[in-house]
């Protein structure tokens, strides 16, 4: 069932099979994913590919600054027949959310957004409600576009478990996505691979993939010397081990294995780390990289002995 639904989104979004492997990953862990990139690259197909794939519910939100908390979350509009209050559901109610440049929006807005992420479910009037099952954003950001914008803060960020990058396209793909359209390839000839309750179960079998104490206390290692590198103003918190644990599993289980590697805590540790951690001020005019010092930090962990 993964391969075929690995096969299938690539098959639709050319060309990005590292991207693919990544968000599946997160869907598989129960994570969300920031995806930060110029515009038109395929962010939207991405999460419509993937929508379509699962035969999961799809929702988008275009966030503007004048998107409210209640267009995200719903409101209690009177009923004058019943003479009661009435849910109306916002965007959010769907099983696959693309929040388009979430960055765009108001601090109050994001904060309903990720306050939904966190909980999966909102409260509106008092009143709880829980999200469809299983729930997934994609959010989206601009950074080339920096007028009237609100960046999310560092507390806000850590909720994603992966900030991702797209990329343009080689020649040759670019050549066949043209060659798709043109063929009249579009979401509404791809067939579901899977669907929500099977995507469930396979949550369900990454949870219970086996990492052992040696390979908890190497993540651990990296994690701890992002708290002590003076490049980086603070440290990974904790969400970001948990995620880096539960990232390494999901990879594990689409590499086909019951048990989680050191490589599998490598793959997966610069877009697990990348977002969370901010040079100093000093590190960026000595022009660091985030992504290369987390690769150092990497390197400098010591690789647990396998049986």
């Amino acid at each position: 069932m993964i391969n075929k639904l690995r096969d299938q989104i690539n098959d639709y979004f050319v060309g990005k099979e590292e991207v693919v492997e990544d968000v599946l990953t997160c869907l598989l862990a129960g994570g969300h994913v920031l995806l930060e990139d110029v515009p038109g690259v395929g962010k939207t197909t991405l999460a419509k590919v993937l929508a379509k794939s699962v035969d999961m519910s799809f929702g988008r939100i275009q966030f503007t600054p004048d998107t409210l908390p209640g267009d995200v979350v719903g409101v209690s509009i009177y009923n004058m027949k019943t003479s009661e209050f009435e849910y109306k559901e916002g965007a959010i109610m769907h099983q696959i959310i693309l929040a388009d440049e979430i960055n765009r929006t108001s601090p109050k807005t994001q904060s309903a957004l990720l306050e939904a992420m966190a909980e999966e479910s909102v409260t509106v009037d008092g009143k709880h409600y829980d999200l469809p099952k299983p729930f997934m954003v994609l959010a989206t950001q601009n950074p080339v576009e920096f007028i009237g914008t609100f960046p999310l803060p560092e507390a806000s960020v850590d909720r994603f478990m992966m900030r991702l990058s797209i990329g343009y396209p080689k020649e040759e793909e670019e050549v066949r996505l043209a060659k798709n359209i043109l063929e009249g390839k579009d979401f509404e000839t791809i067939q579901s691979v899977c669907n929500a309750q099977d995507i469930l179960k396979l949550r369900e079998e990454v949870a219970k993939i086996a990492i052992s104490d040696k390979v908890i206390s190497y993540a651990r290692e990296i994690i701890d010397y992002t708290r002590h590198e003076q490049r980086f103003v603070i440290g990974a918190s904790p969400r970001a081990f948990l995620s880096l644990i539960r990232a390494s599993q999901a990879r594990a289980y689409l590499q086909g294995r019951d048990y989680v590697k050191p490589d599998d805590v490598k793959a997966v540790a610069v877009n697990v780390l990348h977002h969370r951690l901010s040079l100093t001020p000093d590190a960026k005019i000595k022009k660091e990289k985030t992504d290369s010092v987390i690769k150092e930090l990497v390197l400098k962990a010591k690789v647990p002995m396998e049986k």
